[in-house]
This record gives structure tokens, sequence and C-alpha cells, in this order.
């Protein structure tokens, strides 16, 4: 009679381990953080946890019963039943016991990369096959902010060692250019004082005089974009700075002029402010502007100056294809350029400029198609505006 006991005591005892380790089973099935599935011999899911209901948007009665392939893309949905059936027949295994990233399908249609491992279980109803899913979207994602970021770093190292080749060859050229103008000079004056040359030599030396100074000129300026040095406030004559302004937005351009044009109002005041940084982000706009109408056959690129009440208004505007909605917003955030070239920094940067000089850079999209960029300056700054924005080195976009 004890001995009886004993073993309805060992069977009850049994089936109270069997039910914990079932209960404990079913807790970590359904906390897990990745995805479960459990399938048969023949695909069809026996077991759909909650992570997998997240990562696919199905409820697990939704699949239940069902194949496997309804989470999976077609193609691999085709290479998974010739995958199942080749292992059946010859017990070789692909992708049991080793982790490998898939393509897995959610409800919606979306095709997204997963961690896929696979173990195998032998049951009185035949093989099960325990798949481990894990959601590879954000290490992808991360993945890819990494590389953009390395190669952004990369492209400012590149760009730090330009500015100071750019500076390095600013200065070179001018050292020979000075002595050709010394040397047109020299010849002017003797030119003008000898009557018997023919006055076309000296109408051509003289115009070989002025460009020689205006390519002077212009290299001082180049050294002046390129050095890094805390900002300086000036008084500006408008007129003039725009006329440089726009001389060096066309360089490196053949047609540049035949659509690049200026209108300055009459009788605006003196503007005071850091002339190389408001260079940089006029000459940066306007070769913008540029760019945005390299496929227009009529191109118009203008630059206007106006006074609004204590501001001043420079409006570049072009008949480009204007800016898409879904990049506007994020426009003057560093490194959110949409362009294939440059890093993203020259409009965050220009904006900073224009802020720290109590101002603002502002997008419009104009109408009738094409962009409008507005740079506003008070007229009269505050003393404590004209702190140096970090990264100004260089506006070009």
């Amino acid at each position: 009679m004890s001995v009886g006991m004993g073993q309805d005591g060992v069977i009850e005892r049994e089936e109270e381990n069997a039910a914990v380790s079932e209960a404990r089973l079913a807790s970590v099935f359904d906390t897990a953080a990745d995805g479960i599935v459990v399938i048969n011999e023949r695909g069809q899911i026996l077991a759909f946890n909650k992570a997998c209901e997240q990562l696919f948007g199905y409820e697990a009665a939704d699949l239940l019963g069902r194949d496997v392939s309804r989470i999976m893309p077609h193609h691999y949905a085709s290479q998974h039943k010739q995958y199942m059936h080749n292992y059946i027949s010859t017990g070789e295994k692909k992708i049991i016991g080793i982790g490998r990233e898939v393509q897995a399908q959610h409800k919606d249609g979306t095709v997204f990369p997963i961690e896929l491992s696979v173990g195998e279980a032998g049951t009185h109803f035949g093989r099960q096959f325990i798949g481990i899913l894990r959601d590879l979207r954000p290490r992808k994602a991360m993945e890819d902010r990494l590389s953009k970021t390395q190669a952004q770093l990369l492209h400012m190292t590149r760009i730090s060692a330009l500015d100071e080749m750019g500076a390095a060859i600013a200065h070179e050229l001018n050292q020979p250019l000075t002595a050709v103008l010394l040397y047109l000079q020299s010849v002017s004056r003797k030119a003008n004082a000898e009557d018997s040359l023919d006055p076309l030599i000296v109408d051509v030396i003289g115009k070989a005089v002025r460009e020689a100074e205006r390519a002077s000129e212009i290299i001082q300026r180049m050294r002046q974009l390129v050095e890094k040095k805390a900002p300086e406030r000036q008084t500006i004559q408008v007129e003039d700075f725009i006329k440089t302004c726009v001389e060096m937005a066309e360089l490196g351009s053949s047609d540049g002029y035949a659509y690049l044009q200026a209108n300055v109002a009459k009788e605006l005041p003196m503007l005071q402010a850091d002339p190389v940084q408001i260079r940089q982000i006029l000459i940066n706009l306007l070769r913008n502007a540029r760019e945005a109408v390299i496929d227009v056959p009529q191109k118009k690129v203008f630059l206007s100056v106006s006074r609004i009440g204590d501001t001043l208004e420079f409006r570049v505007t072009d008949n480009g294809p204007g800016v898409p909605e879904e990049l506007a917003g994020n426009l003057f955030r560093a490194f959110s350029g949409a362009k294939h070239k440059g890093v993203g920094l020259g409009l965050a940067i220009s904006r900073s400029i224009a802020q720290n000089h109590g101002g603002d850079l502002r997008l419009e999209n104009n109408k009738d198609g094409g962009a409008s960029f507005v740079l506003t300056l008070p007229v009269e700054p505050k003393d404590e505006e004209m702190v140096e924005p970090s990264g100004s080195a260089t506006t070009e976009d």
C-alpha cells in the first residue's frame, strides 16, 4: 500500500514539474525580445510569439496552421520549400544551427532584413523547427548613419586641407601677380610719357593693368574666404560689396554673365557687418542658385538688395525647380543637404552667421517656380551681436 502511494506521489511530482516547465517555457516564449516561430515538416506555423506579432503585424491566431511563407517574400518562400524538401530527403543542413541574414515580409507588404537562427526538435508528431528572428533594421540604420558620418568627417578633413592649400596657393600666386602688375604699371607710365606710341597700344596696356589689378583683388578676397579668423565688423558700402560678390560667384562659369544679375536699391545705408562672413553667405547662395538652374533653358539668377524698415534684405531668386516640400523643413540643418556633393553645411552655417549678426536666412518657394533665399541683416546691429559661429571657415554647400 505504501509503495503504491509512493508511485502516485512520483507521478504527481512529475506532472507538477512538467506543468512548471511548461509555464516557464510559455513565459519565456511570450516575453522574449526576439521573435520565435515554430513550424512542422510541412511548413505550417505551430507557434507565433508576441514579438513576432509586433514584428510582422499579424495576430498569432491569423497564422496558426498557415504556411510560414506568409511572412516571407515570394522568392524566399520558393527557396524555403525547396530547402525543406531537400533536408527531409537528404538530412543535409544549410541553415539549422547557423544564424544568417534573410529577408522577411510584413503584413503590409514591407520587406525587411532579419537575422534567423533555426533549431530542430524531434516530437511524437514529427520534426519541428524553431526559428529565432531578430529585426536588423535598427542595426542597419545605425550602420548607415555611421557610414555617412564617417564619409562626412572624411570630407570635412579634405575641406580643411583645401582651406590650407587654397590659402597657400593664393599667397604664392599673389607674389608673381604683384610683379606682373608692377611691370605693367611701369610700361603704362612709359607709354603715357611718350607721344610717339600708338594710342591703341597705350589703351591695351591700360586694360592689362586694370585686369591685373582686378585679378589681385580677387586673390585677396579668396585668401580672406579661406583664412580662419575672428569676425570683424566693418562699415560696408553695399553696392560695391554686391559687385564683388557677384564677380566671385561667377568664377568658374563660362556663361555666368548671361543670366546672373544684381539690382541694388538707391541710397541704401552703410551696413555694419563682417564682410568676409556675409560675402560667404551671398556667394554660397548665388552658386547654389546657379546649380539649381543648370538644366533650365532660360536661366535666371537674380540678386536684389532693398531696405525694409530697420533691415537690409538680400534676396537671391532663381527660376529652377524649387525646393521640394519634404526637404524644405530640414534645409538649414547640418548634414541634411540633398545634393550629391558637399557636406550639407553651407546653409546651416549661413543661417548661423546671419543670426549672429542679428538677422536671419529663410527660404521662400515662388508660386511661378524657382526659389528665393532671403538674407536679412539689421542696419544698426546691437553691440552684443557678431559672435563667431562655429565652423564658419567655409559655407559652400
